[in-house]
């Protein structure tokens, strides 16, 4: 599996008592693909993934595998805080069919860049499927996989590429700069997507993409086919709705947006609380303004 595009880090729906809802689940990822993805990114940390079981975990991937039916490639997020969960997770995947797999940095302890070397390549090594690092230092105490290190995984044959959310421009180009063509580099960062295809990124896991994806893919399009100026348009009306995420406790700001769309996947599991009535207004104006929503 080649990544490139707008790949959509999939919110998980619950129903208001907090279970599962997998029908909501199949009708939110025909809306996805509907909006022109390139792939379905189950278990991210927008998924909530660090909230569901393994026995959840199974049914989430096993539900996006079947109903996505090869419309568009499946990656599932089997990253653990040590390395005997991760392959077990990693494998469970493997048997469930989707494509490819991204394994985010451990979150709680903060092993050094030999230790997760090392981690990556037990991981890689207990699966056939192509792998993707997953570097978010915001939400992993500020671990984040290094360019130096990022190099010597992409030896590995099924390590083909990273998902970098560190926000960091220089990283990326230090990224492009030591990595073969063939390994591909995504931004995390939904504000800087532009700025990342044009050092050489090939696309984005962008958490916007679950409530607006056709802009999001906007973004991609039109910078492959040399629209730049296009590209910036939709990038710059994009940056607002990002910024409003942070309103909630992440993930929130997602599930708060698509509820005021109309198009609920309902709450996010406790502690997270739903968007504070106080600061709807500011949501709704960040929808208008990336073309959501009717103006005034």
């Amino acid at each position: 599996m080649a990544f490139h595009g707008i790949i959509p880090p999939v919110a998980t729906p619950f129903t208001e008592s907090g279970d599962l809802d997998l029908p909501r689940l199949r009708w939110f990822l025909d809306r996805l693909i509907d909006g022109g993805v390139h792939a379905i990114f189950v278990l991210g940390t927008n998924s909530e993934f660090y909230a569901l079981d393994e026995q959840e975990k199974q049914a989430v991937i096993a539900t996006a595998v079947e109903h996505v039916a090869g419309r568009v490639p499946v990656l599932a997020g089997t990253g653990a805080e040590t390395t005997r969960e991760a392959e077990r997770l990693t494998r469970m995947a493997e048997r469930e069919g989707v494509q490819g797999v991204s394994v985010i940095t451990p979150y709680f302890i903060s092993p050094n860049q030999k230790e997760l070397e090392d981690h990556y390549r037990r991981v890689a090594a207990a699966t056939g499927l192509p792998l993707l690092l997953y570097s978010n230092p915001v939400t992993c105490g500020g671990l984040r996989i290094e360019a130096e290190t990022a190099e010597r995984l992409a030896s590995v044959p099924n390590i083909v590429g990273i998902k970098d959310s560190s926000g960091d421009l220089t990283l990326v180009a230090d990224l492009l700069r030591r990595v073969p063509p063939s390994f591909a580099v995504l931004q995390g960062r939904d504000t800087l997507i532009y700025s990342a295809l044009d050092l050489g990124a090939v696309g984005a896991i962008p958490a916007t993409g679950n409530i607006a994806p056709k802009l999001l893919v906007e973004i991609y399009t039109k910078f492959m086919a040399g629209d730049r100026a296009g590209s910036r348009d939709a990038q710059a009306r994009l940056h607002p709705l990002r910024l409003a995420l942070n309103l909630c406790t992440p993930p929130g700001g997602v599930k708060a947006a698509l509820a005021i769309l109309g198009e609920s996947i309902g709450p996010c599991r406790s502690p997270i609380a739903p968007l504070d009535p106080s600061k709807r207004p500011a949501m709704e104006k960040a929808l208008r303004e990336a073309g959501l929503t009717p103006a005034g």
